[in-house]
């Protein structure tokens, strides 16, 4: 398949110092989003996209290509996903190359396997989508969620507070892990998760948000449940 697997990986972590290359049971979490893109063995080039020495060794040791380095304009705390992809993109097409297909991934994502990024880049391929992204379903439907207003709580939609759980639409979110995406409608569009848009679902086993130390250890609780379970 003419398609690039891009991992956005860079040097500049606040919550968690050094978060991409923090060990992850027993080794570097970015490593995990690697050797997951090269094992798929659906992608012409596993590339890294950083602008940090020590993150670009690592890659290219572990089997991807630094290419070039991240702008700085794409290093700071702004720079959206878009930003950094378009770049890549950009620069690929400055040097003659075009890819039909591409495969954001990001860096703290060790719960994409081989074969979650062959299936989405397969079906993606065999259908009109732009995109294709891993969602999971909210674990309490969120129809019957509440805020606090005047130190009272509200249901915020009222004519859901006695409908039962099971009668109610199943609602899911991005588990933010990866995208697969056709970079000639990504190029006009700008943006992937709005649009034509596929959905791979996937268990809540395998998903988990790592923002907080908290967060690291409940995620590597949860990688090992989902090896034996494996």
């Amino acid at each position: 398949m003419n398609a690039v697997a891009i991992i956005t990986a860079r040097g500049g972590s606040k919550r968690i110092p050094r978060k991409n290359v923090k060990e992850f049971l027993g080794k570097p979490i970015l490593l995990y989003s690697i050797e997951a893109a090269l094992n798929s063995g659906i992608f012409e080039e596993v590339m890294v996209s950083t602008e940090d020495e020590e993150i670009a060794e690592l890659a290219r040791k572990a089997g991807a290509t630094v290419p070039f380095m991240r702008g700085e304009e794409n290093a700071n705390d702004y720079a959206t996903t878009t930003d950094v992809l378009l770049e890549v993109v950009a620069e690929y097409e400055k040097r003659g190359k075009h890819f039909e297909f591409g495969c954001c991934i990001y860096p703290t994502a060790p719960f994409v396997t081989a074969d979650k990024l062959k299936e989405g880049m397969e079906r993606l391929a065999s259908s009109d989508a732009d995109t294709l992204m891993p969602v999971v379903p909210f674990s309490f439907p969120p129809q019957r969620g509440m805020v606090i207003r005047d130190e009272k709580l509200q249901f915020i939609q009222p004519e859901h507070a006695l409908t039962r759980s099971q009668d109610l639409e199943h609602w899911y979110h991005d588990v933010g892990q990866f995208y697969c995406f056709r970079t000639e409608n990504f190029k006009k569009n700008r943006i992937l998760t709005v649009g034509n848009v596929l959905p791979l679902v996937v268990s809540e086993l395998e998903v988990q948000d790592i923002d907080t130390i908290a967060d690291w250890k409940i995620a590597e609780m949860k990688y090992e449940a989902m090896m034996e379970k494996k």
